[in-house]
């Protein structure tokens, strides 16, 4: 298990997601609700920047094919998308966040 940061709390308006890149890799975090949440940035179902696409709630719309995933879970629940987005664990810690990578 690694803890990466990701960036800083503020840098994610409350009801938006954004994409920075850690490591080798593309993170969308989101805030919702004062809850932060990361994915893969990157859609299952195409190459799509999920963190261009439209929230509602607690989903994210692809901006690609319109399909739309859970945020907590990464499960997709419209189709065309039907595989699973890769969900990471987050901590806050001095305004900071981080994602646990297995």
């Amino acid at each position: 298990m690694t803890i990466l940061r990701v960036c800083r709390l503020i840098e994610v308006p409350e009801g938006e997601a954004k994409r920075f890149v850690v490591r080798n890799f593309d993170v969308a975090v989101y805030n919702l609700g004062g809850r932060v949440y990361a994915t893969d940035d990157t859609c299952t179902h195409g190459p799509s920047s999920l963190s261009d696409g439209y929230i509602e709630g607690d989903t994210i719309e692809c901006p690609f094919h319109y399909g739309s995933f859970h945020i907590p879970t990464g499960k997709p629940i419209k189709f065309p998308c039907t595989i699973p987005l890769q969900v990471y664990q987050t901590q806050i810690i001095d305004g900071d966040i981080f994602i646990v990578v297995n």
